[in-house]
């Protein structure tokens, strides 16, 4: 954590206005292009009319991009029956509508990656397991030239995917996930933000050499100390090594309501604030439309006619001691919640604060009181009440995960302190909820299974049975 630290205090190099641009059919992201907002559908792929009819609504939401779930060769032949269908809309004469690009997200099967880079504007890949297999969490020890070996290994792939995307100009996305990362890159660097940095510039560095520049990057987690530690220690490797792509930025599996909004106003805000961010995607675990306004009140607020960062002009924010003081005049308040955890995520880390101090005449001691502690546990300074880190679903959830983390939440809002993640399919968990201590995971349709940290300890049990046996999990482990 030295080095990491020794970077933070390193003024930053990078500028979104000096990255390069990156084109995504005829959208263009990076450099002084306007910071873009996307989401993804939890909709089933192959459902196309249901596809259909919720992309509309994110479209007129404010999407530029859409991603959906692409596990294997029939989603790729569904994205154009959906965009067969959007373009209908269009042509209907629909004047509150446009087809925006189409984003496949792949995981385990680079053969499905291939495919889709024939007929997307844009793919998206996992460094964890693009070529590696399904994490095991298993300690390898490599000797340097096996390591080496396993690099030339995803070289050779990984070229045959950039030159699909070279011939059909489609875009890339190397997207690295806390929690995924292959047994390769835990072996060798452990569970750390450098790990997650080399994972991702493994694959760029690849993508530079064979002169493919359409990439975006990401590096997420749903604790949003990390992601914003990785995200700027990944700014600092490009600029070592002379690049600078556009950054997508993101809190994974932030939660719902009030919480996910906060959470994920944190982790984004404290990097659009560094002039860092070039899209960005609210995850929450609701109706995909509803992630587009907070990810447009967020840009709006940072960004100014020209796309610079700047503060707004009516934030009053100071530190002093250990203690972050911050008002604003918002009357709104969910406005107010966002531009407070915005502001005072970042200052709380990079002053080593520990309080946080919020007032505005338009509001309660109450409500700015419980604000100021769900920003410091957003903020991982302060744990105040049960965390759920839990993903927004996508066509992989095979259950209600709406209802499920209402039921979730409803046997277990009074176990302060713990972390417990609901998750809806095997790719988010268990690797995805890193740093919980329980899980729940979606199994298979009406499975579930139980997890104690990272072990699987009840697997394939009954939905209806789930929430009551991860309850009695709960109370065996801390008797």
């Amino acid at each position: 954590m030295h080095q990491i630290r020794a970077i933070m205090d390193i003024q930053l190099t990078y500028h979104r206005r000096h990255t390069t641009t990156t084109k995504v059919g005829d959208l263009e992201i990076g450099s002084e292009h306007p910071v873009r907002i996307q989401t993804m559908a939890n909709t089933s792929t192959n459902d196309i009319e249901g596809s259909v009819a919720q992309a509309e609504r994110c479209i007129q939401a404010g999407a530029e991009l859409l991603r959906y779930t692409t596990q294997g060769m029939r989603e790729v032949e569904s994205f154009a029956q959906i965009r067969g269908e959007l373009f209908k809309i269009v042509q209907d004469g629909s004047t509150l509508f446009k087809v925006v690009p189409l984003v496949a997200d792949v995981h385990f099967q680079s053969d499905v990656a291939d495919a889709a880079a024939k007929v997307v504007e844009k793919v998206r890949i996992n460094p964890g397991n693009y070529i590696d297999p399904a994490r095991k969490f298993k300690q390898i020890d490599y000797t340097d030239e096996e390591y080496q070996s396993e690099l030339e290994r995803l070289r050779n792939r990984f070229v045959q995917l950039l030159n699909i995307c070279k011939e059909h100009k489609t875009a890339l996305r190397i997207g690295v996930n806390h929690g995924s990362l292959s047994d390769r890159i835990m072996s060798r660097y452990g569970d750390t933000p450098e790990g997650m940095v080399e994972s991702c510039m493994e694959f760029l560095r690849v993508a530079v050499a064979e002169d493919f520049k359409d990439i975006v990057l990401s590096i997420k987690a749903s604790n949003t100390r990390v992601m914003v530690t990785t995200v700027r220690l990944l700014v600092w490797q490009m600029a070592e090594e002379q690049m600078a792509f556009p950054l997508h930025l993101g809190v994974t599996e932030a939660g719902e309501g009030e919480d996910g909004r906060v959470k994920s106003a944190v982790g984004i805000g404290a990097l659009l604030a560094d002039g860092i961010g070039d899209t960005i995607r609210v995850s929450l675990s609701e109706a995909p439309e509803k992630e587009l306004p907070v990810a447009r009140a967020l840009v709006d607020y940072f960004a100014d006619e020209q796309h610079s960062i700047r503060y707004a002009k009516s934030t009053q924010v100071k530190v002093e001691a250990h203690t972050v003081y911050y008002s604003n005049d918002d009357t709104d308040w969910a406005s107010y919640q966002l531009h407070a955890a915005a502001e005072c995520g970042r200052l709380l880390w990079d002053h080593n604060c520990t309080e946080l101090v919020l007032s505005n005449v338009h509001f309660t001691t109450e409500d700015l009181t419980r604000l100021s502690k769900d920003i410091l546990q957003a903020a991982r300074v302060r744990m105040y009440k049960t965390e759920y880190i839990s993903c927004p679903g996508c066509g992989r959830t095979l259950f209600d995960l709406e209802q499920t983390i209402a039921e979730v939440k409803a046997a277990t809002a009074h176990l302060q302190g713990l972390k417990i993640g609901i998750m809806g399919c095997i790719v988010n968990g268990p690797g995805e909820m890193a740093d919980a201590d329980y899980g729940y995971v979606g199994a298979g349709r009406g499975k579930v299974s139980l997890y104690k940290g990272k072990e699987c300890v009840l697997k394939n049990i009954p939905q209806e049975e789930a929430v009551e046996q991860l309850l009695e999990l709960i109370k065996k482990e801390s008797m």
